[in-house]
């Protein structure tokens, strides 16, 4: 009994590389993709180069708050950690969809998750609600940061760890070094 079971791990760790960075993969293109998409886009008017007041109310709502929505009150750092930010929302994701780069994709989404949770809690008041924080171990997956985001990392370390998988450019360019 132990040997077959043996054999049926060790099958299935030789599959688990070109298996869990393609479904890994797959399962964001699938869900979150367009999240990302979709949320770049509200951060714009006219060109990603030209933030709205959605962008920098988004990244910094606060200090938007401060100024009455103005953004002509906001400083060329604003301006520039907006348009990062948006290019990230587009750039990143369509690497990790392609294959490319994917490790440097997976570990650029960890830290743009990072600090959007970080602001979604404190910038835009979060951590004061129980349902957005969420709490780990109630048997409750419902809380947008601690629950729903956790998965999102598993599957970006996944990426990190494992690279893009066989499906990939980074597979195809590495052939070709």
């Amino acid at each position: 009994m132990i040997a077959l079971y043996d054999r049926i791990a060790n099958a299935l760790n030789a599959s688990a590389n070109g298996i869990l960075p393609t479904l890994a993969r797959f399962v964001f293109a699938a869900t979150l993709l367009f999240y990302f998409w979709n949320s770049a886009g509200t951060k714009w008017d006219g060109t990603p180069f030209s933030p709205g007041v959605g962008g920098y109310a988004q990244i910094f709502p606060k200090a938007m708050e401060a100024v009455g929505y103005d953004i002509s009150q906001m400083s060329i750092f604003h301006w520039a950690v907006v348009v990062a930010g948006t290019l990230a929302e587009y750039i990143l994701p369509l690497l990790i969809v392609i294959g490319l780069f994917t490790r440097f994709a997976a570990l650029g989404m960890i830290g743009f998750v990072t600090v959007q949770s970080l602001t979604d809690l404190y910038g835009h008041g979060g951590i004061e609600h129980t349902e957005t924080l969420g709490k780990w171990f109630d048997g409750l997956p419902t809380g947008a940061i601690l629950d729903q985001r956790a998965f999102w990392m598993v599957v970006f370390v996944t990426l990190a760890l494992k690279g893009a998988g066989p499906l990939s450019l980074d597979r195809v360019l590495s052939k070709n070094r």
